[in-house]
């Protein structure tokens, strides 16, 4: 049975990396067990892309009527969007081996056909933190660990500015429950809609946002971020 997660993730074009002819690279995929995607990494190279893509973080939420019922039941679902940098600096972080499994496996299709007949894709699981990183589209088992480890490293990167950020709000007494979050909901049933929570924009096609055109929803999102900034 397909989900209403991987309806849209296999049923709506690329967003606006598409749009504005951003340099895509899929990194992995992971195809859920009936159909569709259950989760995708991809690399967005130009200039400015972390700054604009990063307002997209967060958690979406989709409410429409199920396609998959009699009953004209509603159906709601929730996607989680990471947007992570990638820093030059991250390569300074130390992974000690002890601290890491690393899984070797062959590289899955849809429908969990395989699509490699040696075991190239890699899955690193940082012990302590419980980070884990895929990659799979590499050519070579050594291409796709060097890739999982940088991403990894970013990733560690910035859970300590995270961390250290969190500490320095606890000390000033500020302390905002956000992370996690819904951000933006999107409503397939009755008043087509698409409204993001933390800016109030709205849209009234959500055609045209799972087609890629978010650029309204991004540019009061920036605007957003930096008054949230200036608050702080």
């Amino acid at each position: 049975m397909r989900t209403a997660e991987s309806v849209v993730l296999t049923d709506c074009p690329p967003g606006p990396e598409e749009r504005h002819k951003y340099p895509v690279k899929v990194m992995d995929t992971s195809y859920a067990e009936g159909a569709g995607i259950k989760s995708a990494t991809f690399e967005v190279d130009a200039p400015y892309a972390y700054g604009t893509l990063s307002v997209e973080a967060g958690t979406h939420r989709l409410a429409r009527i199920s396609p998959f019922g009699s009953a004209d039941k509603r159906q709601t679902s929730f996607a989680a969007v990471e947007v992570i940098p990638v820093m030059e600096e991250a390569q300074e972080v130390e992974v000690p081996e002890g601290d890491i499994r690393v899984d070797v496996f062959r590289s899955s299709g849809p429908g969990g056909q395989s699509v490699n007949t040696t075991d190239s894709a890699v899955r690193i699981t940082h012990l302590p933190t419980g980070i884990v990183v895929s990659m799979q589209n590499e050519k070579s088992q050594i291409q796709n660990r060097a890739a999982a480890m940088r991403v990894l490293q970013t990733r560690l990167m910035l859970l300590q500015k995270e961390e250290e950020a969190a500490k320095k709000k606890e000390l000033a007494g500020v302390i905002t429950a956000s992370w996690g979050d819904q951000m933006r909901s999107y409503f397939l049933y009755g008043q087509q809609l698409v409204k993001d929570l933390r800016t109030g924009y709205e849209v009234g096609n959500p055609a045209s946002v799972f087609d890629g055109d978010l650029d309204g929803l991004i540019s009061a999102g920036i605007r957003w971020r930096k008054r949230k900034h200036d608050d702080d």
